[in-house]
């Protein structure tokens, strides 16, 4: 049922200004999408989640983010909302509902390592945060879940600036990159490590190298105003590898750009899309 559902979600391509960035909405699902997404939540809401779906965080998230119902239910209310020293509790009367990345028809991750994939299979994972990244804005938004006697809740909200996020060096250089075509053309290592579809074969992939040259060529569309990540467990230390990983809800989206740190400098060194 839930795979059903899915397919009916659509990702729009990402338009980019002169500058390289995305529009002011970019980011967002297309507003023709709505109703189709609207009617797709109200299958999942009339759709019990299966108890198997507290297993693993991946399952729990889309149907928290797409049912109401199960939404609240899954909120410790009054829920704790830290601003920096200031605490403030929502009551369940003044919750609106949260929708994640599902009407943007794709969502992100930010990876060290690609061991790290094996982690969101990971049963015995009982922590994780869903972070919404407004670059533009310069801040971070956690949600915080913990799985408590077998299920999964949100206990709290914590707002923080990218500065003061484990991967805050790495965003700070992504926002430079994605938004100046001068500066991510310097970010090209000598070869990046290609993986991608063969052009004369459907069933097969191609591999290559891309020179700083030719990278213009091959770079895809990013997000510039929106990023979202999901930390499994407790996060990492930032070392010198970063994966970022773009997946479609069902649309077969996928892609993933590894950026490697050489000299104090972030440079792009493998494109699989």
């Amino acid at each position: 049922m839930f795979a059903m559902i899915t397919l009916m979600f659509s990702c729009t391509g990402n338009n980019k200004n002169a500058n390289g960035a995305d529009d002011a909405g970019a980011d967002s699902i297309d507003s023709t999408d709505t109703a189709v997404v609207e009617t797709q939540e109200q299958l999942i809401e009339d759709t019990p989640m299966p108890k198997a779906a507290d297993e693993l965080f991946d399952d729990f998230i889309f149907n928290f983010a797409a049912n109401k119902k199960l939404q609240k239910e899954r909120i410790l209310f009054p829920l704790k909302e830290t601003h920096g020293r200031k605490t403030d509790f929502i009551p369940c009367d003044k919750w609106r509902m949260e929708h994640f990345f599902m009407r943007q028809g794709y969502y992100t991750l930010l990876l060290d390592s690609r061991r790290q994939l094996n982690i969101m299979k990971d049963t015995a994972v009982h922590t994780a945060v869903v972070e919404h990244i407004s670059i533009s804005n310069n801040r971070v938004k956690q949600y915080i879940f913990e799985r408590i006697s077998g299920r999964w809740m949100l206990s709290s909200i914590n707002h923080q600036t990218i500065a003061q996020n484990h991967n805050g060096e790495f965003l700070a250089f992504y926002q430079h990159f994605v938004t100046d075509s001068a500066f991510q053309a310097e970010s090209i290592n000598e070869t990046v490590a290609f993986v991608g579809p063969d052009p004369d074969d459907d069933f097969a992939q191609m591999e290559g190298i891309i020179t700083p040259d030719t990278w213009s060529a091959f770079a895809p569309e990013l997000p510039a105003n929106t990023l979202y990540n999901i930390v499994y467990g407790k996060p990492t230390r930032l070392g010198n590898t970063k994966i970022l990983v773009m997946r479609g809800i069902a649309n077969g989206l996928e892609l993933e750009i590894v950026f490697t740190k050489k000299a104090g400098k972030w440079l792009v060194t493998r494109l699989t899309t």
